[in-house]
């Protein structure tokens, strides 16, 4: 007889023998062995199914998804292998048969900038070799873009176009994405992998658990400076905030952002109280737990921006609202939404009553906002910079902003706690080696990760030179650090330095064109091996400097146009291009 072990009801057990003999029977349970090395249990099993994880990420967070998930197919007898999609042309496809793929959608309904590649090589002869594949898509996405989710809508169609078997339904995961990742995680892993051992978990006693600070379970932090950027004069309202990380343990990269958890405005809060006759005080029940009303609508809900299911809802009794909602409507649905807040549905709708229940159930969950970080931890030692533009308007006669700029700037006060967490970029690194020279696109508030690189080569002693484009409307009133960035170039550690102001001149100039200006120059950087950089806008700033970017290299490099496009491929490919965009 095999794997039976027999043990006395009462025999004695110290807790490192009990966990060693807990992990030993799940081991057999899973058809492993589970050996004793040094008081602890060693999987020395050989897993039975691979699995190639392929993520998209233009931020991290897919990666950060697609590592995770193959960490937990490893307990249900996997053989991971987690992959760039930039490195998709080194796997050999005949020999892979079970595909996951992580995608986030960059801007609205493009591809990753590490995934663009793959889905043009997806659309080849070549391709055809993934017939044979079983597959399924995580898509991430945001549901304020119109094309939510489009980059893995897109590969699951096509994939399935090419004959691959899809093996579990695609998942659309908006900003809070952790539970239906987590449902999908669990529920692929079950499908792939049946027919496979089983397995047991294995819990481990531990003297102390101690929880990280993450996104759901934020660091309160104390904000220490709130200082105004933008000059008088300027139509825009820039700050620079300082937080500091004493007493979290939190780390951070220069390149990673900090997500921050605002809270609504308290008079909004207290406008839909009123409106729909709530003291406050009615329990609610939000993600497991259970909450007075009024918190929830301070720090639970989205009271700003209405969602789908409050506008289907206010559709039963606005004539108005079924026509907006149809499929053909949606640029006039967008028109007729923009300034209006839930507050506004409420009062437009006067004969609307709801429930506790129901307000919560309409409510879209409030997301946290990410920051790019603007310091870097070897010269900010225990603390976190942002530079954050204010987004402050009118309309129907009410003065509105943005949730958390707004919250920053005239609620969380100096001394006062936020609630924040890190978030790794790992696709908007420096280089290892500090010899190798950037280049540097960051107009507005878009240079907030360049302050954090340079402070950050200079404390790491870095020879590698450093070319910084920056533009905003006025040079006066809108040159944010400008006394250190004019120093840096004084003392050479910003060996070139090149501004561009829209407003200070008839015809408004834009960082590309300084870039086009210094074609020559900016090539002979990039055939060097500069690595190229740009942050801030994406609607229009970064497909502007990727065209210009393109233009240089055929300019520059003498290069065709197809050239210049495989150029840039290889850049992304090497990491010597990326981008931080919003």
């Amino acid at each position: 007889m095999e794997n039976v072990v027999f043990i006395p009801q009462n025999a004695p057990f110290s807790s490192e023998q009990r966990l060693w003999l807990n992990g030993y029977m799940a081991g057999l349970l899973a058809g492993k062995h589970y050996a004793p090395a040094n008081g602890a249990g060693v999987d020395q099993a050989a897993p039975t199914l691979p699995l190639l994880v392929l993520f998209g990420s233009q931020t991290g967070t897919a990666e950060k998804i697609a590592k995770k998930i193959a960490k937990e197919s490893q307990a249900h007898g996997c053989s991971p292998r987690v992959v760039d999609s930039s490195a998709h042309a080194t796997i050999d496809w005949k020999t892979e048969t079970n595909l996951l793929i992580v995608t986030s959608t960059y801007g609205d309904g493009d591809m990753p900038d590490n995934a663009q590649n793959f889905w043009e090589w997806l659309q080849t002869e070549n391709a055809k070799s993934l017939a044979h594949l079983n597959f399924s898509v995580l898509a991430l996405g945001d549901s304020n873009y119109e094309n939510f989710c489009a980059a893995g809508k897109k590969i699951d169609g096509r994939l399935e176009e090419l004959g691959a078997k899809r093996l579990y339904p695609r998942t659309d995961c908006d900003v809070d994405y952790e539970a239906r990742a987590k449902e999908w995680t669990s529920g692929v892993l079950d499908v792939f992998t049946s027919g496979q051992n089983g397995t047991a978990t294995v819990e481990a006693e531990t003297a102390a658990t101690i929880k990280e600070w993450s996104k759901t379970n934020p660091f309160f932090a104390r904000l220490i400076t709130n200082r105004k950027l933008s000059a008088e004069g300027s139509q825009k309202e820039t700050r620079h905030f300082e937080i500091s990380l004493e007493g979290s343990g939190l780390k951070y990269e220069a390149g990673d952002a900090l997500g921050v958890w605002p809270a609504n405005c308290p008079v909004l809060v207290g406008e839909i109280l009123e409106r729909l006759g709530f003291s406050g005080e009615e329990l609610v029940k939000i993600s497991g737990g259970e909450f007075p009303l009024r918190r929830a609508l301070s720090e639970k809900l989205d009271i700003t921006k209405p969602g789908q299911e409050l506008l289907q809802h206010l559709a039963k009794h606005n004539a108005l609202l079924p026509k907006l909602l149809a499929q053909e409507a949606k640029e006039e649905l967008k028109k007729w939404l923009w300034g209006r807040w839930v507050i506004d549905l409420l009062n437009e709708n006067p004969g609307v009553k709801l429930s506790a229940g129901e307000l919560i159930a309409l409510l879209k969950p409030l997301q946290p906002r990410l920051y790019s970080i603007s310091s870097s931890p070897k010269s900010h030692a225990g603390q976190v910079h942002l530079t954050v533009n204010i987004v402050r308007y009118e309309s129907f006669g009410r003065r509105r902003g943005g949730l958390a700029s707004m919250f920053l700037a005239d609620r969380a006060t100096v001394d006062g706690q936020i609630p924040v967490f890190i978030q790794s970029s790992h696709g908007f690194r420096l280089p290892v080696d500090g010899n190798v020279p950037v280049i540097m696109i960051g107009p507005g508030t878009g240079v907030a990760p360049f302050r954090a690189f340079l402070h950050e080569r200079r404390a790491s002693g870095d020879r590698g030179r450093n070319w910084l484009f920056f533009g905003e409307q006025k040079a006066a009133s809108d040159f944010y650090y400008r006394d250190e960035l004019e120093q840096m170039f004084s003392d050479g550690h910003l060996t070139k330095l090149c501004t561009a102001f829209s407003r200070d001149q008839a015809e408004k100039i834009y960082v590309q064109h300084r870039m086009l200006e210094s074609a020559g120059e900016l090539w002979s950087w990039l055939d060097t091996g500069a690595h190229f950089y740009v942050c801030g806008d994406a609607g229009r700033m970064a497909k502007d400097v990727d065209e210009a970017l393109h233009k240089i290299i055929e300019t520059g490099g003498g290069k065709s146009t197809e050239e210049a496009k495989a150029y840039v491929v290889k850049m992304k490919s090497e990491k010597r291009y990326q981008r931080d965009v919003y």
